[in-house]
């Protein structure tokens, strides 16, 4: 008879199965997302009965008017409210005149901010300018 004891090897847990259903679930969370492309500058856009959302194209041109009549283009504020300002930032993008210059303006911005916006858009060429607006209720 063999009345040795027998030593026991201690209980591992193994945290790969843990780690790859984290990944997992990293991944699930990262696909399902959506992003929306709002700007983090608050704005209230005006409401329009007009088309759908066109076709989404890969490099855009998004200036922003806020409440006060502030330029941004694409997030980044201009140092001021000029016109040269403005012609001088849009001349930077007027390389490619046929990408859609799209302007974000708040509902009670002033009228003449986005008068501005189209006259230096005309004069530097841009050829294709939309605005963005909701949908009326």
């Amino acid at each position: 008879m063999n009345f040795r004891k027998h030593k026991h090897k201690p209980l591992e847990i193994s945290l790969t199965p843990m780690i790859d259903v984290v990944f997992l679930l990293l991944i699930f969370f990262m696909v399902t997302t959506t992003f929306s492309q709002q700007t983090a500058i608050k704005i209230q856009l005006p409401q329009a009965d007009g088309q759908t959302k066109p076709e989404h194209q890969q490099q855009i041109l998004m200036l922003t008017i806020d409440k006060a009549g502030g330029y941004y283009i694409n997030d980044k504020a201009l140092k001021d409210r000029n016109l040269a300002t403005l012609m001088q930032a849009l001349t930077k993008f007027a390389a490619n005149k046929h990408i859609p210059l799209v302007i974000n303006a708040d509902a009670s911005a002033p009228l003449q901010s986005a008068i501005s916006v189209l006259d230096v858009a005309a004069k530097i060429g841009f050829t294709n300018v939309t605005f963005v607006t909701e949908k009326g209720e």
